[in-house]
């Protein structure tokens, strides 16, 4: 073959990898440098973490959904008053505001208590939370009613981290609390939402005391296996008193609806 004639793409011997992965592997080269589609596709992924990140949450929307599935919500902002300072002041976002105290304060409480309150953030990605949160709540919420949870009115905070919950907890007199959120988005993944599960929320609690089920969207970790993550978790939590490092997720698997294949996809079919 004559010069003129190579490709101008040099493929990548792990192009058959790709198929299993939206991570940007075996993308090939150009000279030294990524071919134009690569590279304007990386580019585009970019843009779309920045977008997620200063994206402001359809609370309204929102509100409309969990209504229609039956789902009572209190609107909420923590002290952070807007966006720019939500991403240069993390500690602002992990305390409710004056007034989102007031409101929860006066919110109508069971004398025993609740035995969990569900906390929606925006986090990082208010996409995740627009696309996941009320699909995720929908299937969860009527397992743990079957299981008589007392489970609290659900609770949205704008411009809220995942400690902004243990707050919200305290005043609820809530023994747990299950904070949804906006994950910080990845250049394949700009939609995906968090779980975070405290036992014994309160105010000044570090990350040691949750737990987290990460990744959860369509084409992350779906809906039933984060529901079959968090029901147990839950249920040990409340049945050994600890959450967080000291509480492993050893639940078993859902069995997967596709048979194995026997085959190792590193091995190239002939």
């Amino acid at each position: 073959m004559s010069e003129d004639s190579k490709p101008t793409v040099v493929t990548n011997p792990w192009d058959k990898l790709r198929q299993y992965t939206p991570a940007r592997i075996a993308l090939g080269r150009a000279g030294t440098s990524l071919p134009t589609k690569p590279h304007l596709d990386f580019q585009l992924a970019h843009a779309r973490a920045r977008n997620a990140v200063h994206h402001e949450l359809d609370v309204a929307r929102l509100e409309a959904v969990l209504a229609a599935q039956g789902h009572e919500a209190v609107v909420l902002h923590s002290a952070a008053g807007n966006r720019p300072m939500y991403l240069q002041r993390p500690d602002k976002g992990r305390r409710l505001d004056a007034q989102s105290r007031q409101t929860l304060i006066r919110t109508a409480q069971p004398a025993e208590g609740y035995d969990v309150t569900f906390v929606i953030g925006d986090g990082l990605s208010s996409f995740a939370i627009e696309e996941n949160a009320a699909p995720f709540l929908d299937a969860m919420l009527p397992p743990l009613r079957d299981q008589g949870w007392r489970i609290a009115p659900l609770v949205i905070v704008r411009e809220a981290r995942v400690a902004v919950g243990d707050e919200v907890a305290e005043i609820l007199n809530a023994r747990m609390v299950v904070v949804l959120i906006g994950e910080r988005p990845g250049l394949s993944s700009p939609d995906s939402m968090g779980i975070y599960m405290t036992l014994k929320p309160r105010v000044g609690l570090t990350d040691e005391a949750r737990n987290c089920i990460s990744n959860v969207r369509r084409e992350g970790l779906s809906y039933d296996i984060a529901v079959h993550k968090l029901l147990y978790l839950m249920t040990e939590a409340r049945k050994r008193g600890l959450s967080g490092v000291q509480l492993k997720d050893e639940a078993e698997a859902i069995p997967s609806a596709l048979p194995a294949s026997g085959r190792s996809f590193l091995i190239e079919s002939k």
